[in-house]
């Protein structure tokens, strides 16, 4: 019988709403530029494109409360609040119309960029990991499943830093909807159970500094509260 020649990790898992259970996570991908208005303030032209995608690493999922470590490397760390979706079921090649079949629940998260790391990459070509796939830089709520809430297509989803407004839209502003980008997704790798998708932001993404409290949520889902420190 083999045996690992160190000890496995943890796998990390969000907490599930109401209960002591846990949804375990395997991979998380992210939406780029999934909001008009938010493509537009990134410089870029909001017409239905196909969405694209990055990833963040599964450890990269800590529970949104209490404080968060300002990352390394960077002087300009910027918000971005997003639905996020907990696949339940398998697939590949999965149909519109048979996508939200897959899902199991949903939650609100942040998107934590390292914006200065992210316009150097892109001004030479490079990857974002650096910027995106850093620790900490997905925090998210417990999960809700759908046998509770449906499947939300629209509500509002914001953000306030300090007190201060910076990100407001709805749901039904997304210009990809859940169905349509786990449908896309499906095209390219197996859609499996216990993966996450971060569905894109609004517009307002702005930085942050050590010391800000960040609130926000969607309506109908959940809301959160985190500390810069």
């Amino acid at each position: 019988m083999s045996e690992f020649v160190i000890a496995p990790v943890t796998t990390p898992s969000l907490a599930v709403a109401g209960t002591a259970s846990r949804f375990p996570i395997r991979r998380v991908f992210c939406v780029g530029r999934n909001y008009s208005e938010h493509a537009r303030e990134m410089g870029h032209d909001p017409d239905r494109e196909p969405p694209f995608f990055f990833m963040k690493p599964a450890d990269a999922v800590v529970p949104a409360e209490g404080n968060i470590a300002y990352p390394p490397l960077t002087q300009d760390l910027h918000h971005e609040i997003e639905l996020v979706v907990a696949i339940g079921k398998d697939g590949v090649d999965i149909q519109p119309e048979d996508a939200l079949s897959h899902v199991w629940g949903y939650g609100v998260g942040l998107d934590l960029t390292r914006r200065d790391l992210q316009a150097q990459a892109k001004k030479m070509g490079r990857p974002w990991e650096w910027a995106k796939a850093f620790d900490a830089s997905a925090p998210a709520t417990a999960l809700l499943p759908v046998s509770k809430i449906g499947h939300p297509d629209r509500g509002s989803i914001w953000l306030d830093v300090n007190g201060e407004s910076r990100q407001r839209g709805d749901l039904a502003d997304q210009i990809w909807a859940v169905k349509d980008v786990i449908a896309y997704l499906s095209q390219s790798v197996g859609v499996k159970a216990g993966d996450l998708i971060y569905t894109g932001t609004p517009a307002g993404v702005g930085a942050l500094q050590r010391g800000d409290v960040v609130t926000a949520g969607i309506e109908g889902i959940a809301e959160l509260t985190v500390t810069l420190v």
